[in-house]
């Protein structure tokens, strides 16, 4: 089919289903290969160019003192043919080329086609060398987007890529291949990995004829229950609507091309005549498929059937119900009308451009007396209107059309077949990206609950739990974990737990983060209060003591035991008890600074009154003999003080520089328990209490040594073998006490230093001065200077 005009657009269409070759034979000369099977539909789309040109013709806003011609040739869905057709446009016809210059426009200046991708790849592949410009309104396959591969290339049906479901990030429980011929097995294996599957939404990708055999088996296995999704190539196909089918296709979705109208189409349909155009074979060959007639007289037979008519040309094609004049949903005619209209606005665009503000080298504009076909594609890439339907229409730097689907929903019709309603659209635009707008009620789900099933393989992973693939299994199968100590999430279907701030701890739900417990050595909690309450105690005994030896200061039995030094131990035994109330408690700048300091000074007082009462007992049993009358000069009242003074000066000094080096400061430790804050004392220099505590430590041993050498005195001298068990007691609790503070851990290493500090001053209070009370208060009797003095008389 052709028409003249000023400069000629190219078409290709499957106006026939089949090519058939002749014999190529020697008997006779070879005939060339020729068309059969009209296809009324595809002829529509043919005829819709034409009307589409004629109608830019009229159009005085565009191409204006320009008028469209066409060549459109038929493909027969044959690779070779359509590469034959597409060569035969570009390369014109003997009277194009009777100018041997080859000046002026190219034979056309672009092609509308090839419906089918492989033909166009083909074709895309050769033209492209030249530019030649090709817009295709059916071919969706989505190797046609390489730009570099086919650089003239342009489409008005969106790209086959645009149906990957992995763009919209949803899980695909299985994936086969339907068999190109009908295999029962590979059916069948299909089917059962369909019911195995916990999957109820199955998506086709397949043409019509691939997908029978699947259907009818199908049918076959009464396969209920499942939510079927059609890809554009079989969504609005008419063979799958029947009763038969309509239980297990009722309700399916699917998308395919957008619907338009075209004002004005249906009457250009039936208004051509053979007759008004008898050079036309293509419309003679349509006619006498049309109405069953033919134009050769004295024939038959035709396609098969018995001819009864001669077609006269005349005939009415009003009252006929074919693919040709339905024009209810025109899909396919609506993408070649936009293919037209985006040639005929580039070639517009080029015929604006004003001199020496073009486009091309030197800004230099196109001639259309002498047109370049790459020139055109130039200005095609730019297009960009809006068609009468409402649809905008450009090309990305692919030359894809932005994307536009009709949904299909298939529902019950009053006939018990499927009936195919429009129920969204599928937009692409510009700038909003792909939009999808669904008249949910309209929707028909072919479930007993009439409501979209709900097809997953694993449910949400509630927060407070990570997503756990299953090895060999689609990623949308998983297993929920949850979120480990320290670990949250507080999203749904979470990858991965995230980590609570170090300050903060995951709650019991593992959802949320919160503040971690501050843990320390309170008043409130048991252990608290036993500790304070056995100090408290302590110091009272120390008190009640001090009171029974200054109520009987002058009794022998507490002069006999040098009463000042007796006094400032209880003074020391009461302030040590009294330094465990800075070990409890929240911990603050000057409770960490006092209570090593206090905790040191008060032992080494208490170790050095212990100390000098030891040596005077020496001193005392030595000047008891002659040669050792003198002894008791270097161990007066001042020489006393004077060495309890200044043995716990050299610990105030200790302290001092202690504090001032490297102060104890409250510390929150997070390395003891994770899901806790101990707040602490930081010792601040571990040198400082290694010598606070050696020192305490190095007069304890002396005091021991000392002790232990005496114990062996006279009885009434015999205050050294109490000194020599207290100073054993108060050696074994702080030898024990290093390695049970290193291993316990948080405030519990504060408790078993509170427990040494009390239970080696209870050893000291007990083992020096129960032995005295339990005589001044229960036996007065023995309390006397005699009785003090008797053994040693009767041992002379």
């Amino acid at each position: 089919m052709h028409q003249d005009g000023d400069v000629i657009l190219g078409g290709l269409f499957q106006v026939h289903f089949f090519t058939v070759f002749p014999d190529l034979s020697f008997k006779t000369e070879p005939e060339p290969p020729y068309c059969e099977k009209f296809d009324m539909e595809s002829f529509q789309l043919a005829q819709t160019m034409a009307f589409t040109i004629n109608e830019i013709n009229k159009n005085p806003n565009l191409l204006p003192n320009i008028t469209l011609g066409y060549y459109l040739y038929d493909n027969c869905v044959r690779l070779g043919m359509a590469f034959r057709a597409a060569m035969s446009l570009i390369s014109g016809t003997e009277k194009s080329f009777s100018n041997l210059n080859c000046t002026g426009p190219p034979p056309v200046v672009g092609i509308v086609g090839d419906p089918s991708s492989t033909p166009s790849i083909a074709i895309s592949s050769v033209l492209g060398l030249f530019r030649v410009p090709i817009v295709s309104y059916y071919a969706t396959c989505s190797c046609l987007s390489e730009r570099k591969k086919y650089p003239s290339f342009f489409r008005t049906i969106p790209s086959d890529a645009f149906q990957e479901m992995q763009l919209f990030g949803h899980c695909v429980a299985f994936s086969e291949i339907l068999p190109h011929y009908n295999n029962p097995r590979d059916i069948q294996r299909i089917i059962g990995m369909i019911q195995a599957s916990t999957a109820r939404v199955v998506v086709v990708f397949s043409t019509s004829s691939f997908l029978l055999p699947l259907m009818d088996e199908v049918v076959l296995q009464n396969m209920t229950g499942r939510q079927w999704i059609a890809s554009e190539a079989w969504a609005d196909s008419p063979v799958y609507h029947t009763p038969r089918l309509l239980p297990y296709l009722g309700g399916t979705l699917g998308i395919t091309v957008r619907r338009g109208k075209i004002q004005g189409l249906h009457d250009f349909l039936l208004h051509i005549r053979p007759s008004n155009e008898p050079r036309n074979s293509m419309l003679r060959i349509f006619w006498e498929n049309m109405f069953g007639c033919s134009y050769e007289t004295g024939a038959t037979v035709k396609d098969g059937e018995q001819v009864k008519n001669i077609c006269t040309g005349e005939e009415n094609p009003i009252p006929t119900n074919t693919p040709y004049t339905d024009v209810s949903a025109l899909r396919g005619a609506y993408n070649v009308y936009k293919a037209v209209y985006a040639l005929a606005h580039a070639l517009h665009d080029l015929m604006q451009c004003e001199e020496g503000r073009g486009p091309f080298s030197g800004n230099r504009c196109a001639d259309i007396t002498k047109l370049k076909p790459w020139q055109l594609v130039h200005y095609l890439q730019k297009v960009n209107f809006t068609t009468g339907f409402g649809d905008h229409v450009s090309f990305d730097k692919n030359g894809d059309a932005l994307a536009i689907y009709d949904v299909l929903n298939w529902q019950p019709s009053s006939d018990g077949s499927i009936r195919i309603y429009t129920v969204g659209v599928v937009n692409e635009g510009a700038t909003t990206g792909v939009v999808l707008k669904l008249d949910e009620d309209a929707i028909y789900w072919n479930f007993e609950t009439k409501k979209p099933p709900r097809s997953v393989c694993s449910e949400s992973c509630p927060p407070g739990t990570r997503r756990a693939t299953r090895k060999g299994l689609p990623v949308c199968c998983f297993d929920c974990l949850p979120c480990g100590d320290g670990d949250i999430s507080n999203t749904t279907d979470a990858i991965e737990c995230t980590t609570c701030p170090d300050e903060f701890w995951s709650s019991p739900d593992n959802n949320q983060c919160v503040p971690k417990e501050v843990e320390f050595l309170s008043y409130e909690e048991p252990l608290g209060i036993s500790l304070t309450t056995a100090s408290l105690l302590g110091t009272c005994f120390s008190g009640l003591v001090m009171i029974v030896f200054a109520h009987h200061r002058n009794t022998p039995i507490v002069r006999a035991n040098n009463s000042e030094l007796s006094f400032l131990l209880l003074l020391s035994l009461k302030m040590c008890f009294l330094c465990v109330l800075l070990f409890i408690g929240r911990p603050q700048l000057w409770t960490c600074q006092l209570r090593h300091a206090v905790f040191g000074i008060s032992f080494v007082l208490c170790i050095s009154s212990i100390l000098v009462k030891t040596m005077v007992v020496i001193a005392v049993f030595k000047s008891s003999r002659p040669e050792g009358k003198g002894a008791m000069k270097w161990f007066g009242a001042v020489q006393q003080r004077c060495t309890v003074l200044l043995l716990t000066a050299l610990q105030v000094v200790i302290c001092a520089v202690w504090l001032s080096s490297a102060s104890p400061t409250p510390h929150k430790n997070n390395h003891y328990i994770r899901s806790k804050i101990v707040y602490e004392c930081a010792i601040g220099s571990v040198a400082g209490f290694s010598v606070l505590l050696g020192y305490i430590g190095l007069l304890a041993a002396v005091s021991f040594l000392l002790a232990f050498l005496a114990r062996n005195l006279p009885d009434n001298f015999n205050e050294a073998k109490f000194i020599t068990f207290s100073m054993l007691i108060f050696c074994a609790v702080w030898i024990a006490f290093v390695p049970a503070y290193v291993s316990s851990p948080g405030k519990y290493a504060v408790a078993v230093e509170i427990f040494a500090i009390l239970a080696s001053s209870f050893g000291l209070l007990v083992a020096i001065f129960a032995p005295k009370c339990y005589i001044i208060l229960l036996h007065p009797e023995r309390n006397t200077k005699n009785a003090i003095m008797g053994r040693e008389t009767q041992n002379k």
